[in-house]
């Protein structure tokens, strides 16, 4: 028997409309539910207008009602409907619900055409769809969608840019000193600390024996950094961080960057990973998995000096190739004292899956294994060219995600 909205509370009233919102028209069908038209009094309390309310429940039902499951209802024009989710949705929100009508309504390709790009919202996920989805992309739309992965990834480098360059030099210029006597390169702190003695306590100021200095000029090349990345489509958000730092990393002159991805065959990224929209538009997201093949080639072809090498392998460890003869390299590496992470994702996503029996070996090899942010990696990076232990900061990451 159905409820006669004007016998009910205004807070009774406003409560059932929100469920009604929620459940769909297909709540009305029950007998059991007032129409959306009868309880639009309730309107005011969520903020909109009485005809607002027919928009709205068209709005979610087009993802999360009945015609969901394809039971009939045409599809929206979808430049209308994503600024209903604007109107009506703070962006946290849109983002959601536009990727439930990616997975739910099957919108991958309506989301490129070129009338319908400019309106999403433009974030790593959508760079993913994108990329990973990149040969239903009409010609028309073709110079639009990479033009939108450029923003993405450009807005990504700006964030990610300068704390990395500053993390990196300053651990390369702290490990050592210079003789070259010129005020503006005095390490003030490693001066003040070795001359403490020198404090003259009645004249309260302090009298150096000595004077520290940083070097005036960098050397090329102190690091070699190799970034061998799993492509598979479970790593898709990984890849796009992982072109933005290699990136980045390519621009410091101090470090020889390398990129390799990877799924079952190898595809070398070096010779343009200065340009991570090009290194995108070059992955094959999808496939299975050769981690072995991929260390294989990046340890032939760029581990050169092991002991100043920082090798990244990013990948969740499900191995499709030879795992035992991936222990037997990867220990091969850690004993020519190359200093070998295992990102199991390299994202600002939750808890990574992965293989946790493969972690446990290459743990057991000294190789750290965790799931990393971005900003994180550029702590680890700088703890390991400051040659300092990891561990602790492993250990806050692992609480994190137990938190998360």
């Amino acid at each position: 028997m159905s409820v006669d909205p004007k016998d009910l509370e205004p807070k009774d009233r406003d409560a059932l409309l929100r469920w009604r919102l929620a459940l769909g028209p297909e709540a009305e069908k029950t007998g059991s539910c007032p129409s959306l038209g009868g309880l639009g009094g309730g309107a005011t309390a969520l903020g909109l207008a009485d005809g607002d309310l027919e928009e709205l429940d068209d709005t979610l039902s087009f993802v999360y009602g009945e015609r969901s499951a394809g039971r009939g209802g045409s599809k929206p024009y979808l430049p209308k409907w994503l600024g209903s989710l604007r109107d009506f949705f703070k962006d946290d929100v849109i983002a959601l619900v536009q990727k439930d009508a990616i997975e739910r309504k099957g919108l991958t390709q309506l989301l490129f055409e070129p009338e319908t790009l400019p309106f999403l919202d433009k974030n790593v996920e959508l760079v993913t769809t994108l990329v990973s989805a990149r040969g239903l992309i009409p010609d028309q739309a073709k110079d639009l969608a990479r033009g939108i992965i450029r923003e993405v990834v450009e807005d990504l480098r700006k964030k990610l840019e300068s704390p990395l360059r500053t993390a990196v030099l300053g651990a390369l210029r702290r490990d050592r000193t210079s003789p070259i006597p010129i005020a503006r390169n005095i390490d003030w702190r490693r001066t003040i600390r070795s001359n403490l003695k020198g404090w003259d306590a009645e004249k309260k100021r302090l009298i150096p024996e000595r004077f520290y200095f940083w070097p005036n000029q960098r050397r090329h090349h102190e690091w070699d950094v190799t970034l061998v990345v799993d492509q598979s489509g479970s790593m898709a958000e990984s890849v796009v961080y992982s072109s933005v730092m290699a990136a980045i990393f390519a621009s410091l002159d101090v470090l020889r960057t390398s990129l390799v991805l990877f799924d079952t065959e190898i595809a070398d990224m070096t010779p343009v990973l200065a340009d991570p929209v090009e290194v995108l538009f070059s992955a094959q997201l999808g496939g299975g998995t050769d981690i072995n093949r991929a260390v294989a080639y990046a340890q032939e072809h760029y581990v050169r000096r092991p002991e100043k090498t920082l090798f990244i392998l990013i990948t969740d460890l499900y191995e499709g190739g030879n795992a035992e003869e991936l222990v037997a390299r990867l220990r091969q590496l850690v004993d020519s004292r190359a200093r070998v992470l295992c990102l199991l994702a390299l994202s600002d996503s939750g808890r990574p899956s992965y293989d946790h029996a493969m972690a446990e070996q290459l743990t057991a090899l000294g190789i750290p294994c965790f799931g990393c942010t971005p900003k994180k990696l550029v702590d680890v990076v700088e703890r390991v060219m400051r040659n300092q232990d990891l561990t602790p900061l492993i250990a806050s990451t692992n609480k994190e995600d137990r938190h998360g």
